[in-house]
């Protein structure tokens, strides 16, 4: 314990003494602003009492007084900017203290077993992490009691907003995956930084910084005429200078903030924290999963899944099921899940998934008829179904405008509908045609260059996630999402330290990926080129001219549904402060969401994932209309087709071969087996 109690007081001293040199900053900046008016006064002073008189110094006392005056205005116009700007608050679900009592009185044991203050309240968001988060600015609402042993929350007088304590913000996932125990351990080193939080100097500090950035994200903002747009360029410019100068000490005051906080905590279950780590790690693998490959379908067609915590659980089972990550998993699965902390976590897992929707896709705030909650029994059904068919009914409507032929010249009468067999017929390359040759970098650094004719239908441009690629004319009306919201800085809190997660990558790569998966429009993988994304240029290179010019067509069909999506959205008014969604309000009235989502889960799909995508739905759609295949739910990869209750995991590698060199045969070959009929229509949505 010596030692421990070493190491919390180097860490807090450090931390004290990084922040004394924060607040030194600031008074050396009002030294500054005081300065001329200094000067001012020892001028107008001398006059009065006879010692510096002359013209000279009549003309200095002049100027000096006019520029103190102007200085003193513009400090306080930047005191005051910096006073009222509100810091960004990380959208959460609030977690009542009867809704929780036993969450709420593990976290209050385990305040006193480290002889810190208690969290004034906790909150849940969607994400595998957990922080303290400072709300005790005045547009935050009211501050929490200051009593050290009550975490409700009435509202206590505004001279103690400095000594309230900060939120606890945990994961949604931590409470749904982890057991008791393991919530326990995870938690405490973020309790422990309610310690050094409730310093006067550590505390002064913080506010001090996150004034500063409140303000310079204040005055970002274009102003309405020339003066404001000088004034908010004056101010931004005087703040931004002011967290340079305090960048490296605030840094270092974090770093002795959170030595402080976890030499403090390993007195509490420091064996079972190595072990709860683990699990942190899983958690986040499966959740990143879930959303990408699970929710996000879901969330483009309209709908949102109620119970994402509950599926982080089924995806984290099922994978240690095929994998067989550790041993003695049953058993752990045997003890006590955290969620039973919660009085109701179904309203609560309901009240995170809705949240989640908003942050990640940027769905509406309330249920409407487009926007509706989905179970995972009905998932199948109400998304993967829809989807396939959706999809389906928008390739036909592309080859419509390119003037492809439903029925082949002779065909037999009723087979003049959507067919798969007009798509393989039109997407078959024949001998005279050649794929689309890979773009020749001399050309490309050329401006003056003619463009290859044969690969213009192929040009692939970014849209949003959801739009696919779109084409020239459309790029200018197609982009609903260019004026994102910036980060609001809520993943990240100076309070405490998130919980350290392993890298996921050995859960989310193409060898891991089955062949089928994901079978759904907007779920195909992302070819990384060590920065995440595909070269661009190249995204159709080595396709068929037809497939390239099917793909452009999809392209620019899914930016016009999005853009006219969004300026649908964008006519609705934002709910009103304080409208709840669920049990607790998820604190719309403390974050901007007028610009929505803030955490786009993924980049904008390709014109090869577009087009490989929407092959992908309409053979399935084939199959379930004419071989009795029926739609599923992986709980890892998302929508997957099921041919007599098995999932079928080759039919991505034959889709691909068409649409890269137009070979139809391995894909007929597949059918074949399978007893699809490609000539009978299909029906669509």
């Amino acid at each position: 314990m010596t030692g421990i109690g070493g190491g919390v007081e180097l860490g807090a001293q450090a931390a004290r003494s990084r922040a004394l040199a924060v607040l030194r900053v600031r008074s050396r900046a009002l030294a500054v602003a005081l300065l001329p008016a200094a000067v001012a006064v020892i001028l107008l002073a001398g006059g009065s009492t006879g010692h510096l008189v002359g013209g000279g110094w009549d003309a200095a006392r002049w100027a000096v007084s006019v520029l103190a005056l102007l200085v003193l205005a513009a400090t306080a116009a930047v005191a005051l900017v910096v006073a009222r700007a509100r810091p960004a608050v990380t959208p959460t679900v609030a977690v009542a203290e009867e809704s929780a009592p036993d969450l709420y009185r593990m976290v209050r044991d385990l305040a006193d077993r480290l002889d810190v203050p208690a969290p004034s309240a906790i909150a849940l968001t969607p994400d595998c992490d957990s922080w303290l988060e400072d709300r005790t600015h005045p547009a935050h609402g009211p501050p929490p009691a200051r009593d050290h042993d009550d975490l409700s929350d009435p509202v206590g007088p505004a001279r103690r907003r400095s000594a309230a304590a900060p939120v606890l913000v945990i994961g949604s996932p931590f409470l749904w995956w982890m057991r008791v125990g393991e919530l326990r351990a995870v938690l405490a080193p973020v309790v422990a930084g309610t310690g050094p939080a409730a310093h006067p100097d550590i505390a002064a500090a913080r506010r001090f910084i996150r004034g500063l950035d409140a303000a310079v994200a204040a005055t970002s903002t274009d102003g309405r005429g020339p003066l404001a747009r000088a004034a908010r360029g004056g101010i931004g410019g005087v703040s931004r200078l002011l967290l340079r100068g305090c960048r490296v000490h605030a840094a270092e005051m974090e770093r002795g903030v959170a030595a402080a906080a976890a030499e403090r905590a390993q007195a509490v279950d420091y064996g079972l924290r190595i072990v709860a780590q683990e699990q942190v790690g899983l958690a986040y693998a499966g959740w990143d999963r879930l959303l990408t490959r699970v929710a996000l379908p879901a969330w483009r067609m309209g709908r949102w899944p109620s119970r994402l915590d509950v599926g982080v659980v089924a995806a984290l089972t099922e994978l240690s099921r095929r994998d067989r990550l550790a041993e003695g998993f049953a058993s752990r699965l045997g003890e006590r899940p955290a969620c039973d902390l919660l009085e109701e976590p179904g309203l609560m897992d309901e009240a995170v998934s809705l949240l989640a929707a908003r942050l990640f896709h940027g769905g509406p705030a309330e249920t409407g008829p487009d926007w509706a909650p989905v179970g995972w029994e009905e998932y199948p059904e109400e998304v993967v179904d829809r989807a396939w068919r959706t999809d389906a009914a928008r390739l036909h409507r592309v080859l419509d405008t390119l003037g492809v032929r439903r029925a082949a010249e002779g065909a037999a009468p009723g087979t003049d509908g959507p067919t798969l067999s007009r798509v393989l017929d039109h997407l078959t390359t024949t001998p005279a045609e050649a794929p689309v040759p890979a773009r020749d970098p001399a050309a490309d650094a050329d401006p003056d260059a003619s463009p290859d004719p044969d690969a213009t239908p192929g040009t692939a441009h970014h849209a949003t996630p959801g739009t696919g690629t779109a084409t020239p004319d459309d790029q200018a009306t197609s982009d609903p999402q260019a004026a994102t919201a910036s980060d609001p800085q809520a993943a990240t809190a100076p309070d405490a330290q998130a919980a350290t997660t392993p890298d996921p990558q050995p859960f989310t790569t193409p060898d891991d990926q089955p062949a089928d998966a994901p079978a759904a429009p907007g779920s195909a993988d992302h070819s990384d080129d060590g920065n995440g994304t595909e070269d661009d240029d190249d995204d159709l290179a080595g396709t068929t001219p037809r497939g390239a010019a099917l793909a452009a067509g999809l392209s620019a069909q899914l930016a016009r549904e999005e853009a006219r999506t969004q300026a649908l959205a964008s006519g609705t008014a934002p709910p009103p402060p304080g409208t709840t969604t669920g049990p607790a309000a998820t604190g719309t009235a403390l974050w901007d969401d007028r610009a929505l989502p803030l955490l786009p889960l993924q980049p904008p799909r390709t014109g090869r994932e577009i087009l490989t995508a929407h092959i992908t739905a309409m053979v399935c759609c084939a199959a379930m209309d004419t071989a009795g295949a029926t739609p599923g739910l992986d709980w890892l990869d998302g929508p997957t087709l099921l041919v007599d209750g098995a999932r079928r995991a080759d039919l991505a590698l034959h889709v691909r071969s068409l649409v890269e060199t137009g070979d139809p045969a391995p894909l007929r070959a597949w059918l074949s087996d399978l007893g699809v009929r490609p000539e009978k229509p299909v029906r669509l949505v």
